[in-house]
């Protein structure tokens, strides 16, 4: 196979003397250069890289993985790196879908699963001390044992680390109640490029100068390597209420979610699908917008919930009470993601995008995106559910999907045609270019016009003084010379 991204020595072997410090740190079992592991390493979850499988090029391969097994191993493993100018792209589940953890410069990919261990739940101060690569089905079984939860369930739960999680600044599907990843993480423990660790203390808030440990949520291993986590948690609900209902206009759904935010009702999960994704995911008539409630906490809290989304639908022209069932056959499906395999095997080339933005915004941003992307030649579908909201905003997820012709450049012309349509649609009302998958390699060329110059200047020089000689995940959040448009 072909390796596409990066520079003509990606993958190259790395040195005998860069071999054996590796092996000096983290043991020599623990040091691979062939096999599935290395070339597992070189892809995630990013739906282009499934097509560009099926037409013999791989996205990626590092000359090595390294599994440490402790934050002195992972330091170690930088130390090094950093001496020799070898390129480190960290990585936990791969489950990302924008290429993030794709070491497209070669060098080492730095497995961080070995990081395992839950070191501490406090049930007193609702905190939970625990290691990047903890996964997040593990995590959250630990917790319940404990009588709590950590409210972070992400699509890619089965699949992702704590540590991605921060890295990618990701939220999880009821983070209406819980928040994302950002407010939750309450500490970090970050090991620098050069090798030094920074321990930021674990307080519920402090003004003690700026917050050093907020560089580091959504650098996505750029800045540092997250080796472990102090992370807020919760009582496990007592209660839970689950409803449905249809509306007849997309943009009325918007305005209930809107107005369930402003009333103060933070409901775990309120959802709204447009039609053809109601008709797909609810088999609901595909002028009907269905918009689904899961509500949990203490008894009267979730009545008091479902009370104001059950009076704010009420209000609404054209609305409809579905059966509840519809939210037992989202929770039951919600994180299969199968079929995704048997789409690209169809010639199919699908991506997800999701953006955020103002209420004020989204109804414009849902029109803009389809009507944009859908005059995309060869494109087939452009749909739309709002995930996640907020008082003053929310999230718009849209699929799209078209079928080009199988040559490689068509593809990737495509593919790219779509997201540049999509992007400057969001960005041109004000959106941001991404509310939870983060940026890696997909959206990096999208990053100036995200921040404007001053932004991505400051962006740069913290990267500079992090990491001078530039080896921490090379290329991504538009930190670099590789801003994917085609294969390379």
């Amino acid at each position: 196979m072909r390796v596409r991204l990066g520079s003509a020595d990606a993958g190259s072997p790395l040195s005998d003397a860069v071999l054996q410090r590796l092996e000096a740190a983290v043991g020599p079992d623990h040091v691979l250069v062939e096999g599935d592991a290395v070339d597992d390493a070189g892809h995630d979850w990013w739906p282009l890289t499934l097509v560009w499988d099926r037409q013999g090029d791989r996205p990626a391969r590092p000359a090595a993985v390294v599994r440490p097994g402790s934050t002195e191993e992972v330091a170690a493993v930088l130390t090094a790196a950093s001496a020799e100018r070898t390129p480190v792209t960290a990585f936990g589940g791969r489950s990302g879908v924008c290429g993030g953890s794709l070491p497209v410069r070669g060098g080492i990919s730095l497995d961080l699963t070995r990081l395992d261990e839950i070191v501490d739940i406090d049930s007193e101060n609702l905190m939970c001390r625990t290691q990047a690569g903890v996964f997040g089905p593990d995590y959250e079984a630990a917790l319940a044992d404990a009588g709590l939860t950590g409210g972070h369930f992400p699509q890619s739960i089965d699949l992702s680390t704590v540590g991605g999680w921060i890295a990618c600044r990701g939220a999880g599907q009821y983070s209406n109640r819980y928040g994302k990843i950002e407010d939750i993480v309450r500490g970090l423990e970050v090991v620098l490029a050069d090798g030094r660790v920074l321990r930021t203390n674990p307080v519920p808030a402090a003004a003690t100068g700026p917050d050093l440990m907020r560089p580091f949520v959504g650098s996505e291993g750029t800045l540092g390597i997250i080796t472990e986590a102090t992370m807020q948690v919760w009582p496990r609900p007592r209660a839970t209420e689950k409803r449905a209902w249809s509306l007849g206009r997309f943009s009325d759904g918007l305005d209930v979610l809107r107005r369930t935010l402003r009333a103060g009702a933070h409901p775990a999960c309120l959802r709204l699908y447009d039609g053809p994704e109601s008709a797909r995911s609810f088999s609901l008539p595909d002028d009907r917008n269905a918009l689904v409630l899961l509500a949990e906490g203490e008894p009267d809290e979730v009545a008091w919930q479902v009370e104001v989304v059950h009076d704010l639908v009420g209000d609404t022209f054209d609305a409809r009470t579905e059966d509840a069932a519809l939210v037992d056959r989202w929770l039951e499906h919600r994180n299969d993601v199968s079929a995704l395999h048997e789409v690209v095997a169809r010639g199919i080339v699908v991506d997800t995008i999701e953006v955020s933005a103002p209420w004020s915004r989204l109804p414009g941003i849902y029109d803009a995106v389809q009507k944009d992307v859908l005059a995309v030649d060869k494109a087939l579908v452009c749909t739309a559910h709002s995930s996640h909201a907020y008082p003053s905003g929310g999230c718009l997820y849209f699929t799209f999907a078209g079928m080009p012709d199988p040559d490689p450049e068509a593809v990737d012309a495509f593919y790219d045609a779509c997201w540049d349509k999509a992007m400057a649609a969001v960005t041109g009302a004000g959106g941001a270019i991404s509310h939870h998958h983060g940026i890696g390699l997909v959206r990096a060329r999208f990053m100036q016009r995200e921040l404007g110059e001053t932004g991505m200047g400051v962006l740069s020089a913290m990267k500079a003084a992090l990491d001078p000689h530039g080896i921490l995940n090379p290329d991504k959040l538009g930190l670099g010379s590789i801003l994917w448009q085609g294969r390379h």
